[in-house]
């Protein structure tokens, strides 16, 4: 069976006394409420990591993730966090190619390779992100942009490396914006991923790759988004600042 991830994507809010908070409030709601069989990833900004890995200390199916990495090893690159120092802070995930880093930092499908690379080499799951904009959606050519997303930057890996990613599909036009894809649509553009991934992998590796649903998902649509058959989960955004609706989200299976 496929994996069922919730990943909060907090981007950049929050100070230490509020991340602290935070999570804090879902560490003891995941516990108190039971909550199992899903994996969830929190995502803070960089300097939240090691706080946040304490406070969530053992609890069961809660995981440590990062919202980027260098495609460097290590070197004289100011500012930048390589795949070595997230592993060593005992991060397990990292989300690369969100639509943001794509349009405001001009991350290319060549670049967001080599940062895939490094999250592998040093154990991450890459949370892999790929969408269409809204030019792009009312032309009607979705699946060809996307497509050519996870061309371009995966189909060089290898099938046992490919096994290891996490793929998030982002409707750029329904991030932030109040509008949110039906349900019919996430679930047309994941089949269409996931066939496009058993063209070149198999459709048995393409059945055993997470495709999460990251476009403005609340506690409200979770659980119809969550019913569909090619949909694995979410990459929450503005929902994860907010311990219940998070919560509710994950609960949503």
């Amino acid at each position: 069976m496929r994996k069922k991830i919730v990943a909060g994507n907090w981007k950049m809010n929050l100070n230490f006394e509020e991340g602290q908070k935070l999570t804090s409030e879902i560490v003891n709601m995941l516990k108190d409420e039971n909550v199992k069989d899903v994996t969830v990833v929190l995502n803070p900004p960089f300097v939240h990591l090691y706080p946040v890995k304490k406070l969530i200390g053992d609890t069961p199916n809660l995981f440590l993730g990062s919202q980027n990495c260098s495609d460097k090893t290590s070197g004289a690159y100011t500012g930048e966090i390589s795949a070595a120092m997230l592993a060593s802070f005992g991060a397990n995930y990292v989300i690369l190619g969100h639509s943001e880093r794509r349009e405001y930092f001009k991350e290319s499908n060549e670049l967001l390779t080599a940062k895939t690379k490094q999250a592998l080499a040093h154990g991450l799951t890459p949370i892999f992100c790929c969408g269409e904009p809204l030019e792009i959606r009312e032309a009607g050519t979705q699946e060809e942009y996307v497509k050519h997303q996870l061309t371009e930057s995966l189909f060089g890996f290898s099938p046992e490396e490919m096994s290891k990613i996490v793929i998030a599909y982002e409707p750029i036009w329904a991030i932030g914006t109040g509008r949110t894809a039906s349900s019919d649509q996430a679930q047309e553009m994941h089949a269409a991923l996931r066939a496009h991934l058993a063209g070149k992998f198999g459709k048995d590796l393409a059945d055993e790759i997470s495709i999460l649903y990251g476009g403005s998902c609340n506690p409200s649509n979770a659980k119809d988004l969550f019913s569909k058959a090619d949909v694995d989960g979410g990459l929450i955004g503005g929902a994860s600042l907010k311990s219940r609706d998070f919560v509710d989200i994950v609960k949503s299976f």
